[in-house]
């Protein structure tokens, strides 16, 4: 719950190529649990952990994310990580973040389960973990060892990481991106607005 009237703000990082139904329904189920006042969407420049592909140029990956989220109120996008030269460290953009809305803003970083079990590979994972709070939402086959990461990060692993059981859609950016070069559909596993720009501009194919 909310505390002092302080803003809370939700981060949802990711490639976002292109982004899905199952990103937009994970982050309205964030926003609700832990009270957000809105849920930035910051799609990744150049992610240090998806260097084995090309990804999709940014402009187009922005302009989704964008169509995407544009129907709801607390939902917003940020091009901070775009604007950035090298690799989009999470930790230079809630520091930016922290600039941005004042030290006593909650950042919610937004992630998944499989996600969690690796922090400990993130870039200087122990000041980020001092400075946002982690939601990991459960995943199918992804179970998480909460022994490991008090045994990793300590008692700030009980303060800051948390989870949420969220509703078990299997819709992944890699299947869809497989099913358009297929000539499949991808009816109701993006949103209508997202499919048409990926059909006008010949994405995927």
């Amino acid at each position: 719950m909310k505390e002092n009237g302080q803003l809370r703000i939700g981060i949802m990082g990711g490639t976002f190529d292109p982004i899905h139904m199952a990103h937009l329904a994970i982050a309205e189920a964030v926003r609700e649990e832990f009270c957000l006042d809105q849920v930035l969407f910051i799609p990744a420049a150049n992610p240090p952990h998806k260097q084995e592909r090309q990804v999709t140029p940014a402009y187009h990956r922005l302009m989704m994310t964008q169509l995407a989220t544009s129907s709801h109120p607390s939902f917003h996008v940020s091009k901070q990580e775009l604007e950035r030269t090298g690799p989009s460290y999470s930790l230079l953009t809630v520091q930016e973040l922290q600039q941005e809305y004042g030290e006593a803003a909650e950042l919610f970083f937004i992630t998944g389960s499989d996600t969690i079990n690796e922090l400990h590979t993130w870039y200087h994972i122990e000041e980020l973990l001092r400075q946002c709070h982690f939601v990991g939402t459960t995943r199918p086959g992804a179970p998480v060892d909460k022994t490991a990461l008090v045994q990793q990060f300590g008692k700030i692993a009980d303060e800051k990481i948390h989870f949420l059981a969220v509703p078990e859609l299997e819709i992944s950016s890699t299947d869809i991106r497989r099913r358009l070069k297929a000539g499949r559909s991808i009816r109701y596993l993006v949103p209508p607005a997202v499919e048409a720009y990926i059909r006008k501009e010949g994405l995927y194919s």
